[in-house]
């Protein structure tokens, strides 16, 4: 976001990010998103009161998933070797959830996007796991760092593996303003 010249704050949401009984991977991604915004939202109105009620709050949630499984953030580097491990030399999917609240209104979606690893010798695996640069990502790694050399493949949006999917993004500011009438200054930067 800064990139695009946009300015914006960090707010943490507390959030619980447990999954629910029988939720799909889509749902879970757009409802936690969701959650987060709600919260980010609620929070800011409860102490800014007036001053931020015109603040967008963007919410995102994003998942790795393989075989039907959702993998989060490796707990330690045995789950993240076993991350890179079942990743290499096959594809898998990224999916972030959004959710953008303004004022009242609040709009919802959802961007897929499918990764390939190339395939990688377990020296290769163990070498990558041992950074600890994926550690704190969904599916141990991280594809604008040194992960870039595990991936043979990107189909679709590049910024949703990197966290955060933009032009998803910006159509649904622009989707917003057109519903609410609403102004988003600085929405291109430029």
């Amino acid at each position: 976001m800064r990139a695009l010249s946009w300015d914006f704050e960090v707010a943490v949401s507390e959030a619980d990010e447990s999954a629910l009984p029988s939720e799909t991977p889509e749902a879970l991604c757009v409802r936690l998103a969701e959650a987060k915004a709600a919260a980010v939202a609620e929070n800011r109105r409860s102490l800014c009161s007036r001053a931020h009620e015109n603040d967008l709050v963007i919410g995102a949630d994003t998942i790795v998933l393989v075989d039907g499984e959702v993998l989060g953030k490796p707990r330690d580097r045995a789950e993240s070797l076993g991350m890179v491990r079942r990743l290499q030399g096959r594809a898998h999917e990224v999916l972030t959830g959004l959710a953008l609240i303004w004022g009242t209104t609040m709009t919802r979606g959802l961007e897929r996007t499918t990764v390939r690893f190339r395939p990688l010798d377990d020296a290769a695996v163990r070498a990558y796991a041992a950074t600890g640069e994926g550690m704190d990502k969904a599916g141990a790694y991280a594809v604008q760092g040194k992960g870039a050399l595990l991936v043979s493949a990107v189909e679709g949006d590049y910024f949703n593996v990197v966290g955060l999917p933009l032009c998803r993004l910006g159509l649904m500011i622009e989707e917003m303003a057109e519903r609410t009438g609403a102004s988003f200054p600085g929405l291109f930067g430029f």
